[in-house]
């Protein structure tokens, strides 16, 4: 069986408080979108699959804890970049789950499922019924685990999605630290109901306030995304990704700053 796991931006993006577990709870809404990893699950006489600490490997473990696995051949192919907060490793781990249970009849429901994946990371969840050719937003509460679809965004239909992440990263720690939690005068679920040329005034990422001061490369690249005609941009999660909405495909050439010798960089249809 092959799968192909896909990667999500942040509509906007707000720590509310601090839990006294030391988790965040947050508001932000999931935006599926068709960047994709290539996942294979198969029945073996051997078991062979990534790493222990990936979570296609932590996947497979929690789920033999609960239910008899026989061996399984898993081979991962990444095509998300890491650290860039789109979620790939999350989106992996979740349609881990999805593929053992299809392959071995386990008989999980969607809310089962999500349940296993809440288990090994805040935002595995979503990815559980994710489908990047029909990107239904979902509106996230809690540390990220608690998801409530939206209607589409008819909005962003026919818009090019660039996403550019220089050769940097940001870890969830480094980026929490900075946070001062606060209570946005909007959500992020009615921003993005506005048309969209107003999301630039009502959608914000918290963590741009931490993070670009460090890594400048970030916040220039975001201005130069409206330089260039981006209808909007943000950073997506925490970093370190900037992705603009734009009427047009944009032109790369006019976007990638030399100072960052390496970038990833990607267009796509909305």
């Amino acid at each position: 069986m092959t799968l192909y796991p896909c990667a999500k931006i942040n509509l906007g993006l707000n720590v509310t408080e601090k839990r006294p577990d030391n988790y965040h709870n947050l508001e932000t809404v999931f935006l599926p979108i068709a960047v994709c990893d290539e996942l294979v699950v198969e029945l073996s006489d051997t078991e062979d699959m990534p790493s222990e600490d990936n979570l296609v490997t932590k996947a497979y473990r929690l789920l033999s804890q609960y239910h008899t696995l026989p061996p399984l051949h898993i081979s991962l192919t990444k095509n998300i970049p890491m650290q860039a907060g789109l979620g790939g490793g999350s989106s992996d781990c979740a349609y881990t789950i999805r593929a053992i249970n299809e392959i071995c009849h386990l008989g999980l429901s969607i809310a089962q499922m999500r349940q296993y994946a809440a288990k090994l990371g805040a935002d595995c969840a979503f990815f559980i019924d994710t489908d990047p050719e029909n990107p239904v937003p979902t509106f996230a509460t809690g540390i990220g685990d608690i998801i409530t679809p939206m209607k589409p965004l008819n909005c962003l239909k026919g818009k090019y999605l660039l996403l550019i992440k220089p050769d940097v990263a940001v870890s969830t720690k480094e980026a929490y630290m900075g946070i001062k939690p606060r209570k946005p005068q909007e959500s992020p679920a009615v921003s993005v109901l506005r048309p969209l040329n107003e999301w630039k005034a009502y959608l914000t990422n918290d963590f741009e306030k931490s993070i670009f001061p460090k890594l400048q490369v970030l916040a220039e690249t975001k201005e130069k995304m409206y330089e260039n005609g981006a209808i909007y941009a943000a950073m997506s999660g925490s970093g370190s990704t900037v992705f603009g909405i734009f009427d047009a495909q944009p032109d790369t050439t006019k976007l990638l700053n030399t100072t960052t010798s390496q970038y990833y960089a990607k267009t796509i249809r909305l």
